[in-house]
């Protein structure tokens, strides 16, 4: 859909949106079953906010003053939240093979054909000792009110007749979209941030307005689709039921009819009244992402721990993304310089 009242029309309108989201496929029975565990995600991952804003600045402080990105931001956003998903305590092997899976990039489809082969590799084995986790746990009885990580959360919050394979690619796909999510986004902000910005001098925006701009500028969701429910004709244009009407947030995030200059990166447009048009990085209408809003605060708890007390600088990487499943930046070097305590300036 290029027109955006189309566009907008494919992802509010109940006719496109009545049925089960694309997202969970057939993995769970119905569409209140579909609502009910993004809802249970959410409240976990808000519940544990204050743990990941702590867990970002020790983590940051750990950096070195030059790191690979955007695989530094997955994996900083998986040492941050990794004992929310998937408790200390339980199964070292299973940890290993989910910190394997980050490295690697199994989440998200690898855009380098030897990093698919060593994915493909991968996904079995990690899938299956995930299912007999969820077997053990569903055995052993877990407390859905008081869940442990993102594991009991997903159990709890499944059906009984969801199967243990099943609950176990649900696991996976939420880990995907908090990790390789959050990510992947603060490599953009620090990537497009720092190409915009005079080199070694502090950033003139708020890391709100950064995280923001950055996700309309270059959305790592940059497709998503509503299944046809039935014979429709939809501008101008004859549909048959299983077709898939495709909506790019990108395309519509630099719309010039409805967005200033759209081509630029302009954090500041987000303390301007006007030229705003439709943003949607996490979808919109009826399907649009629990966790948005979640998201968004661990991307700008993110950003702000890597810009506090620090000038940032890139060499390498570009603004044209790599787009499988999703759009994400080509690789970059971070170079993290601190700034001069006001102790030291005082002494010189």
């Amino acid at each position: 859909m290029g027109d955006p009242d189309l566009a907008l029309r494919v992802l509010r309108d109940p006719v496109f949106n009545s049925e089960r989201s694309t997202f969970f496929g057939d993995l769970l029975p119905s569409r209140p079953a579909q609502t009910e565990f993004g809802r249970a995600v959410r409240k976990l991952m808000r519940a544990h906010l204050p743990e990941y804003r702590d867990n970002v600045a020790r983590a940051v402080a750990g950096l070195p003053e030059a790191s690979q990105w955007p695989g530094a931001g997955t994996m900083l956003a998986y040492q941050c939240t990794a004992d929310m998903l998937l408790h200390p305590q339980v199964s070292p092997p299973l940890h290993r093979l989910l910190a394997q899976a980050v490295r690697i990039g199994i989440l998200l489809r690898a855009p380098r054909l030897r990093q698919r082969a060593r994915v493909e590799m991968l996904r079995p084995k990690l899938k299956r000792a995930l299912a007999e986790q969820v077997t053990l746990r569903r055995e052993e009885g877990i407390r859905a009110d008081e869940p442990r990580d993102m594991l009991d959360t997903a159990i709890g919050a499944c059906p009984n007749e969801v199967t243990s394979p099943a609950v176990a690619d649900l696991y996976l796909q939420m880990y995907s979209a908090i990790v390789e999510t959050v990510g992947h986004s603060v490599a953009w902000s620090l990537l497009l941030a720092c190409l915009h910005n005079t080199p070694g001098s502090p950033w003139p925006w708020p890391a709100d307005w950064i995280a923001r701009e950055a996700a309309r500028h270059r959305p790592v969701v940059w497709m998503v689709g509503r299944p046809v429910p039935h014979p429709i004709e939809f501008g101008g244009i004859s549909f048959q039921p299983d077709a898939v009407l495709s909506v790019s947030p990108y395309l519509l995030h630099h719309d010039k009819t409805r967005w200033a200059q759209p081509d630029m990166f302009r954090p500041q447009r987000w303390a301007e009244p006007g030229g705003h048009g439709p943003y949607l990085p996490y979808s919109t209408g009826p399907f649009t992402c629990a966790g948005a809003a979640v998201a968004h605060t661990m991307i700008v708890d993110t950003v702000s721990a890597l810009t506090s007390d620090a000038h940032l600088t890139v060499t390498g990487g570009n603004m044209s993304p790599f787009v499988t499943n999703a759009a994400v930046c080509r690789p970059f070097a971070l170079h993290r310089t601190p700034k001069p305590s006001t102790h030291t300036l005082g002494r010189r």
